[in-house]
């Protein structure tokens, strides 16, 4: 890991596109006046080239060059697994 890539971690949330995956991420930040921790969800679109990640599964996302219109993400790597199902 020697390059300067973004990598994030999130779930994927659908699996229906061919050799794409959406992922969720979320992120907490502190309100700036309130001071309550705020969740908040973004959904990117990953690259998955063998259609291996289920619905479910935690993974790690990194950067890349655009894939097409919407796809800047790879699944680098599953970090958990749905339950019943094996890597």
């Amino acid at each position: 890991m020697a390059n300067n890539r973004k990598r994030i971690v999130g779930r994927v949330v659908s699996d229906k596109m061919d050799k794409t995956v959406v992922v969720a991420v979320e992120r907490l930040s502190m309100h700036p006046i309130y001071k309550k921790v705020v969740k908040s969800t973004k959904k990117v679109k990953a690259h998955d080239e063998n259609n291996s990640t289920p619905v479910g599964a935690i993974v790690r996302i990194v950067e890349s060059r655009p894939l097409s219109k919407n796809k800047r993400w790879v699944v680098e790597e599953i970090i958990e697994s749905v339950e019943g199902m094996e890597l």
